[in-house]
């Protein structure tokens, strides 16, 4: 993979990354790559300085916070706000029910059907499963992701 510096007509600079040189011109006559700010296709590669390792220094260690930070400069202080909460409803909705894991449909099933006592529960189901249980009138919700789910 190669990393350029592009930079488009109206001076907009960024990065693209492109697994040959000879793929990047192909995209660019084909019209593919355009500026990541304003969307033209007038975009050609910038002047970039080389990046060689060097043996003689150590290597500088990389923060990783902002892989787990949900306060990382990536994301706006609307996008912060947001998950912010959902995270609270995610907290509030786990708060008073219990995690019954894999065996969500059949329980939820149990409830509807005065099987087992009245209570609130998550856990995971299938997406056909929640399906079914929405088509016998039970009803169901997604929770909100947590932090730690997957993206």
């Amino acid at each position: 993979m190669i990393k350029y510096q592009l930079q488009c007509d109206d001076g907009h600079a960024f990065e693209g990354w492109f697994p040959s040189s000879e793929a990047f011109e192909k995209q660019k006559k084909r019209g593919l790559v355009e500026c990541a700010i304003c969307g033209i296709h007038k975009v050609d590669r910038a002047i970039m300085a080389p990046s060689v390792a060097r043996s003689d220094q150590m290597p500088v260690p990389v923060s990783q916070e902002w892989m787990t930070d949900a306060s990382s400069s990536i994301m706006s202080s609307e996008e912060r706000a947001l998950r912010a909460r959902l995270a609270e409803l995610r907290r509030e909705m786990i708060k008073d029910a219990d995690d019954v894991g894999e065996r969500f449909a059949e329980e939820a099933r149990k409830i509807h059907f005065g099987e087992s006592d009245l209570r609130h529960i998550y856990g995971r189901t299938t997406l056909e499963d929640a399906r079914e249980l929405l088509e016998e009138g039970i009803g169901v919700l997604p929770l909100p992701p947590g932090l730690d789910d997957a993206n």
